[in-house]
Order: C-alpha cells, then sequence, then structure tokens
C-alpha cells in the first residue's frame, strides 16, 4: 500500500499529528477542575434543577433502597435531560436515539426489586451504548451510517445481553465516529451522518475525540451514569481524558464481542465508562465474562472477574512500581506539567517511580498495525453483513462504498471513505501481507514491548499522557490530534485506564495506566488510589468557546 506523504498510522481513529501543540488557552501550566459555576460565574444550564448531576452508583442504589426514588423516576429524568441538554440546546449531539421502551423496563425493575430484590449494582441504573453494539429492541444499530438505517439485530450483543442480565436500563445509543473513525484519512471525530456532529461539553466549538465520542460526552454531561464504549486503538481512552471521565480500555478477550459492528478481531474490545474509578469498575464486572460466540474470550472465566470494587482501596498507590513513558510526552508543554504533577502525587502517596520506562519498540509497529486492520476490517465487516440476513440493504463491505458514493450529499459533506477503499482492496486473511503484519505487532507490542520493559523495570503499570486538550473541530482540515500514548495497549490487547489528571486552559487532561494482560486488577487499585488524592473531575459548564488569552 502507498502512502500519502504524512499519513499517520493514526488516522484510522481520525486523528493527524498537527495543530494541537500551538493550543495555550488562559493560564501556563497544569490546574486542578473547579466547581461547576467556575470562576467567572458561568453555570450549565440544568445544574441547580438536575437532581442526578454527577451522582454516583452508590447514591443511586441508596436513594433506590430508600424509597427516594424509583427507576423509573431515574430513567425518565435522564430522557428529559437527553432532551434537553443535548437535542434542544445546546445540542451537543451525544445521542442518536433513546430507547423507547427504557420507562417500561425501568417499571419491571422497580416491581422486581420490590417483590425479589436486586439483581446487583446496576440494578435499575440507566446506561448508554455506542451505536455499534448490537440490541434486538426497538432501537437500531448502524455505527452512525445511513446505509443501516433501520437496522436491527435479531440478537443483544454479548455486552448488551449481559447489561440487560445485570439490571441496567438500556437508555439509548450514543453518536460516534462514522464506522468507529475507519473510513476517512482526513475525518472529524465525533462526526457521523446519523448523529451529525458530537460536540466538547467543555467547550461546544471543540472536538470530543472518537471514536466513543458520543458516550463520553454523555457521561460527562450528566446525560447517563454510566456509558459503554469500544475501542481499536484510543476509542475509549481519548475520548474519555478529553471528556474528563474515567474510560477503560479492558484486555481483549475480557468482554464479549459478538454482535458489535467490528474493525478488528485483535484489538477491538468494548469497555467502561464513567465519572469515577469505582462506577467504571462496576460496570466493568458486569460486562466481563465468557462470550461463547467470541472464541477471545476463552480466557474470561479463569482470568477476569464478577466484581472489581475489592481492589479498589484508598492507599492503592502504596508500594506500586510505576514506569513513566516518557516518550510520550513532550507534545504539549501544558499536558507535560499535569504529568509531573501527577508523578509527584504518585511518589507522595507512596508509589515507587521508575523514570523513565519506555517501550523500545514504540515506533516500530505502527504500519503493521493499520496493515492488520484494513484486512481484518474487510473480513469483519462482510461477516457482519451477511449476519442481519436477507432483508439487510448491505451485503458487503464493496456494497457500502457504493452506497457512499450514491449518497455522497448526506455521507460524505466533509471527507470521503479512502479508508473503506483501501480495505476493499486487500484480499482474505490468508494473505502474507496480513499474517506478517500480524506477527510483527504481537512480537513487537507485546515480547519487546509492554512485557519487555515491565519485565526488565518490575512494573505493576506504565504511566503517560491520554491526550492534549481538546482541538476546534475543523470539517476543512479534519482532526489536529497532538498526542497520546493509546496504541501500544491497543496492539498488544493489554488493559489501559485513563482518569482526569487536571485541566489546560478549561479543557481536560487524562492520566493513562496501562500494563500487562488480565491486568485490570492492578491497573484499578492504582487508578482509584490516584482518584482519591487528586479528585480531578472537572464538571463542564456548556460553554460556546473559551476566552483565550
Amino acid at each position: 500500500m502507498s502512502r500519502k506523504p504524512g499519513f499517520s498510522r493514526r488516522t484510522f481513529i481520525g486523528l493527524t499529528a498537527a495543530g494541537g501543540a500551538a493550543l495555550l488557552v488562559g493560564q501556563v501550566g497544569c490546574s486542578k477542575g473547579s466547581s461547576p459555576s467556575g470562576e467567572d460565574g458561568a453555570v450549565d444550564p440544568a445544574v441547580d434543577r438536575f437532581e442526578f448531576y454527577e451522582v454516583t452508583l452508590a447514591e443511586l442504589q441508596a436513594g433506590m433502597e430508600s424509597g427516594r426514588w424509583t427507576s423509573r423516576e431515574i430513567t425518565d429524568a435522564y430522557l428529559a435531560r437527553i432532551e434537553t441538554i443535548d437535542r434542544q440546546g445546546p445540542t451537543l449531539r451525544a445521542v442518536i436515539e433513546t430507547n423507547p421502551e427504557a420507562g417500561d423496563v425501568a417499571d419491571r425493575l422497580d416491581r422486581e426489586r420490590e417483590e425479589s430484590g436486586v439483581r446487583g449494582p446496576l440494578h435499575g441504573i440507566p446506561v448508554l451504548l455506542k451505536d455499534n453494539i448490537g440490541t434486538a429492541d426497538k432501537m437500531t444499530t448502524t455505527a452512525g451510517s445511513l446505509a443501516l438505517e433501520g437496522s436491527i439485530p435479531a440478537e443483544d450483543a454479548a455486552v448488551a445481553r449481559r447489561l440487560r442480565e445485570a439490571g441496567a436500563v438500556l437508555l439509548g445509543k450514543t453518536n460516534l465516529s462514522e464506522w468507529a473513525n475507519f473510513r476517512s484519512t482526513r475525518s472529524s471525530s465525533g462526526w457521523s451522518a446519523r448523529g451529525g456532529q458530537c460536540r466538547n461539553p467543555y467547550a461546544l466549538d471543540r472536538n470530543p475525540c472518537g471514536s466513543s465520542s458520543g458516550s463520553a460526552v454523555g457521561v460527562s454531561a450528566n446525560l447517563a451514569p454510566l456509558a459503554v464504549g469500544t475501542e481499536t486503538d484510543g476509542s475509549i481512552i481519548c475520548p474519555s481524558g478529553i471528556n474528563g471521565i474515567v474510560g477503560i480500555k479492558p484486555t481483549v478477550g475480557l468482554a464479549g464481542r459478538s454482535g458489535i459492528i467490528p474493525i478488528s478481531h485483535t484489538q477491538d474490545t468494548a469497555g467502561p465508562m464513567a465519572r469515577t474509578v469505582r462506577d467504571a469498575a462496576i460496570l466493568l464486572g458486569a460486562m466481563a465474562g465468557l462470550d461463547p460466540a467470541d472464541p477471545a474470550t476463552a480466557g474470561a472465566g479463569e482470568k477476569g472477574h464478577a466484581d472489581y470494587t475489592g481492589f479498589l482501596a484508598p492507599d492503592g498507590l502504596k508500594g506500586a512500581r510505576v514506569g513513566i513513558g516518557r516518550q510520550f510526552f513532550g507534545f504539549h508543554n501544558q499536558v507535560d506539567a499535569c504529568m509531573e504533577e501527577a508523578i509527584s502525587t504518585l511518589s507522595r502517596a507512596g508509589a515507587v517511580i521508575v523514570d523513565p520506562a519506555d517501550i523500545e519498540t514504540r515506533n516500530q509497529f505502527g504500519d503493521a498495525e493499520f496493515e492488520v486492520l484494513l484486512y481484518e476490517f474487510k473480513d469483519g465487516l462482510n461477516r457482519y453483513f451477511q449476519s442481519l440476513g436477507p432483508s439487510a440493504g448491505i451485503r458487503s463491505l464493496k456494497a457500502l462504498i457504493d452506497f457512499n458514493s450514491r449518497n455522497a450529499d448526506r455521507e460524505m459533506p466533509y471527507f470521503g471513505q479512502e479508508i473503506l477503499e483501501m480495505a476493499e482492496a486487500r484480499g482474505d486473511l490468508k494473505s502474507r501481507e496480513y499474517l506478517e503484519a500480524l506477527e510483527t505487532c504481537r512480537t513487537l507490542s507485546r515480547d519487546k514491548g509492554i512485557d519487555a520493559v515491565m519485565d526488565k523495570l518490575n512494573l505493576d503499570a506504565i504511566m503517560a499522557p491520554s491526550n492534549g486538550p481538546a482541538w476546534m473541530t475543523d470539517h476543512v482540515n479534519g482532526d489536529h490530534y497532538a498526542g497520546g500514548s493509546s496504541a501500544p495497549a491497543a496492539v498488544s490487547g493489554y488493559p489501559n485506564i485513563t482518569v482526569p489528571a487536571g485541566q489546560v486552559g478549561g479543557l481536560p487532561v487524562g492520566v493513562s495506566f496501562f500494563g500487562r494482560a488480565w491486568s485490570e486488577p492492578v491497573l484499578l487499585r492504582i487508578a482509584y488510589g490516584f482518584e482519591q488524592v487528586t479528585g480531578h473531575r472537572m464538571s463542564p459548564r456548556l460553554l460556546p468557546t473559551l476566552e483565550i488569552g
């Protein structure tokens, strides 16, 4: 495959390497999050009248247990907030559609609570799902594309099924970068033909990152207490960091992928998004487990956990060996200031800092990763289309490309479908080029990558910046991504957690902790310990823009 000059391996999540480093808004250095009203008096227009603003799962459950609230009342309140904040104004465009059965489901769960008790910590809790996660109900599953409008799969995705079994109320489907940002080399994260441009709740003219844009914005803007996103590389970590929430990209195989519109069977995973580490851990436990239709989950029964909250401890940083991924620093001086403050915090809380802890192979597998994704996307998407049955209007990747061309005015008003065309030109998964690229990815990201540095330095986790401050949304040039650290964990299929780490000029910055396969318990302990001693979660104020200066 020939590449255009400057074509980045990260383009598949809609990110380019230009522009972000010039962002200097307001104060110099890293600042802690402020209250919802802020010093300038600007207030989220629904803060003072929304009863569930920044509420936690424990508070929701306590309220339902005491009789203060019912699941129906909670569900209706979030649906009303979506209508007010997401659709009428300031039009965040985070939610593509709401579940018309949500109220009835909440009623049934309320009756069950009274008659037989609760199923667990998600009983009666509203959860948003990214619009590439299948649900066999009255909601559609489209990956944001008009080509799949009206498409309802015959069965729930494994993740959706497990959440229903846990007693969650599936509240709606969230907007995303169309086809999980695997469409164009010049895309705008958070844009889909069905949902339009999702907007950042901290400054509406800035980008929410992607591809799990709506899931991150929905949680950050209190449209729901929880959401599920998906990641191939950066699609949970980046939007979580940029929108000031906690995001977990689990080990590939911890949560089943059947029923999720795919990019890559070696890198795709669903993951929880929440405002606190504890709430994210609760959602992760409900999602984790064996999926008979997904061979990657064969180890989930032995290595996964139904409850991750037991690994959370306020002093979780004490004695933890945390390596500093210095090679991910340097793209933005104020982000570096946040990371230096985070390192000092870790040290004061008892962590053993190992600095640097760089991955020697970091820049050696990017091209191979993109090649693997092209092959796997073609294979996986064709299989998905076939699974929809003869009633589906689109039956192949080629048919999708043709649909977009015929409907270019609606599907491609800002950018094209170069990546779809690249994938269509690839062969099958027996191709030598694919097999060699896959072996390169596995060896350089795992044995000679994360595992090598962690074994050498005896680390529990590697710490690095999750993202830079949100860039201005730009439909002419596409995304202006400055930097991040998602690739090694994504390519290896290893876990990664991002936690709020401060703000730069009113825009959140996240810190990532990633490590070995199946090390979610260790990473959660570290992430929770960091969260407890920092408290950097900053509520968004839905400002139209940020003043520069």
